[in-house]
């Protein structure tokens, strides 16, 4: 789990990285769950999507920062 503090030190290309990142782990997790039907993990899931909406909030920040 990434703690906000943690993101807010992070550039904003960083935080694109890191939600892209997220964003491919989700795609691979989902598609684990669609081709066998059970997940080893299923927690992950929740875990990433929360991870990546704090990495959006936190870029959003400092794009209204910004302005």
């Amino acid at each position: 789990m990434v703690k906000a503090k943690e993101l807010r030190d992070q550039s904003p290309e960083e935080l694109k990285a890191l939600y892209q990142d997220l964003s491919r782990e989700l795609f691979q997790l989902r598609n684990e769950m669609k081709i066998t039907r059970k997940m080893e993990k299923p927690h992950l899931v929740r875990i990433k999507k929360k991870d990546r909406a704090r990495a959006m909030t936190i870029l959003r920040e400092k794009e209204m920062a910004v302005r």
